[in-house]
């Protein structure tokens, strides 16, 4: 299957058993195979970012306004489109998976939606920035440990 960035796809049952992390999402709640989750490909290796998606609209509305009161910004919540509803992206949980671990792409008629292009560009961008950040905290606190 070839993964691609800008799609939805969902996750086996297996990687839940291997991560077995309390905070990431459950797999198929209600008989739902929810949750979905945004792709993006790492184009340096073979690991693909997934950011949890929610359909709680209002609920993360709230918290990115009460972020952006807080900070000027939220860099860790993207309210945008998929199949033509509002949807909500979960960046402050993505996480790393590999190919092996993905179930499916999300399909309509079986044809595979993309996220709206401008709303992938916002979470790319989002995404990048944290990432960005990260590697320079770290590297400072590397340079502080010499």
């Amino acid at each position: 299957m070839f993964l691609e960035t800008g799609y939805v796809y969902h996750i086996k049952d297996e990687y839940f058993e291997f991560a077995k992390d309390e905070k990431l999402m459950k797999n198929h709640e209600n008989g739902n195979t929810r949750p979905t989750y945004f792709c993006i490909r790492n184009k340096d290796s073979k690991i693909l970012w997934f950011i949890p998606m929610s359909s709680k609209v209002e609920k993360y509305k709230k918290l990115q306004e009460q972020k952006i009161e807080k900070n000027g910004v939220c860099d860790t919540i993207v309210i945008g489109k998929y199949r033509r509803k509002e949807a909500v992206f979960l960046i402050q949980n993505v996480f790393p998976i590999t190919e092996k671990y993905i179930d499916h792409i999300d399909t309509i008629r079986n044809q595979a939606v993309a996220v709206v292009e401008g709303t992938q560009k916002e979470i790319t961008y989002k995404v990048n920035k944290i990432f960005k950040l990260k590697s320079k905290r770290n590297k400072l606190n590397l340079s502080k440990c010499r």
